[in-house]
């Protein structure tokens, strides 16, 4: 893809919009891609087995989720590198790479479970075959990164981001227990129950995830190529507490909204599966079909149609993170402003990327 020159305001935005929208970018997009069908299916199965108790590892996490994507933020924005560009300068090759392979399998293997739900979301609501959504998923999501200019793909994500509130919708109609709420956000539980912690590490492991810190490095460092007024940190440090500024507000907005919805999928499903007992829940499609006899068939198509939202905004978020870190380690010219013929590596490990994850299916 290619970008046109714009000021030095967002590269997604024009100058007319409100100041929120330019501020708003990649963190406001990291964060909603955290929340992809595999950690809606984890927030799920934490709500449905443990009701609210597990609630407050959210506000746990936040802090934690800030500080690293806000460095890896920084990093791209100082540089004009993502991360593994930045260890491309100071380590051999062979060291980038060892990094970077483990990241694109796992990269590989967490879009191919979101492809797979996204594919049975669409059944549930649709009918019709799940592989052949499956499939068409992917092949959407791989023609909006090569086909689309990139100031227009940003804006899609932007867009597609709005999926999440699908999530805060479905609280509307479950009947919520706010005093057991308040108190397993609040006050932290702790149980003699391997089962409770295992629940607790993969919350932590969802919410955490190193594609993030990847993929927003990336696009800091991306952006600067469609600001042409701007460059890295390291040339010119007098942008430094604008930027920093920006940085900040971007993050704390993103990861707040991650959260916020981890939260309302927990709470929907510890308000409707938990109380009344059914803790089998396997994906985020199985809690969105065990919702329906609860809260009704709005709750079950809301909650279906946020995973295909979520699922179109983490899929590429999880190609596009495995090509860049592969191709900044491998020192391959990377970037989704690039047009494939100039970048034809990086974007064959992206299509890659999600062939093989449409095939695990």
């Amino acid at each position: 893809m290619s970008g046109d020159h714009l000021d030095d305001r967002s590269a997604v935005v024009e100058p007319s919009k409100p100041r929120l929208l330019e501020i708003l970018g990649p963190g406001l997009v990291t964060g909603a891609s955290d929340d992809d069908p595999s950690g809606i299916a984890t927030y799920s199965q934490a709500g449905s087995q443990f009701g609210y108790i597990v609630s407050w590892t959210l506000i746990l996490t936040y802090p934690l989720m800030v500080a690293v994507q806000m460095i890896s933020a920084r990093i791209g924005r100082t540089t004009g590198r993502g991360l593994a560009g930045s260890m491309a300068q100071c380590y051999p090759r062979w060291v980038g790479v060892s990094v970077t392979v483990p990241l694109l399998l796992a990269n590989v293997i967490n879009l191919g479970a979101d492809l797979g739900a996204m594919g049975d979301a669409a059944h549930l609501l649709i009918n019709g075959n799940p592989l052949i959504y499956v499939a068409a998923f992917g092949v959407i999501c791989v023609l909006f990164q090569v086909l689309l200019k990139y100031k227009r793909y940003v804006a899609v994500l932007k867009w597609l981001s709005l999926a999440l509130l699908s999530y805060i919708a479905t609280l509307f109609v479950v009947h919520v227990d706010w005093s057991n709420f308040t108190r397993g956000l609040l006050l932290p539980t702790f149980k003699a129950d391997p089962n409770y912690w295992s629940m607790i590490v993969a919350i932590f492991g969802t919410t955490i995830s190193p594609y993030l810190f990847f993929w927003q490095a990336s696009q800091e460092a991306e952006d600067l190529k469609e600001k042409p007024r701007e460059e890295a940190l390291v040339k010119h440090p007098q942008e430094a507490k604008r930027a920093e500024t920006r940085i900040t507000l971007d993050t704390l907005i993103g990861m707040a909204a991650s959260n916020i919805v981890a939260l309302a999928i927990m709470t929907t499903t510890a308000a409707t599966l938990n109380e009344a007992g059914a803790t089998n829940i396997e994906s985020s499609v199985d809690a969105a079909k065990a919702i329906e006899p609860l809260a009704g068939h709005f709750a079950k198509i809301i909650f279906a149609t946020g995973i295909i939202g979520t699922g179109l905004l983490a899929v590429p978020v999880l190609a596009g993170s495995a090509a860049y870190a592969i191709g900044e380690a491998a020192r391959w010219k990377v970037g989704l402003s690039r047009e494939p013929s100039e970048a034809k590596a990086f974007y064959t490990t992206l299509g890659l990327a999600t062939a093989v994850g449409m095939l695990l299916n």
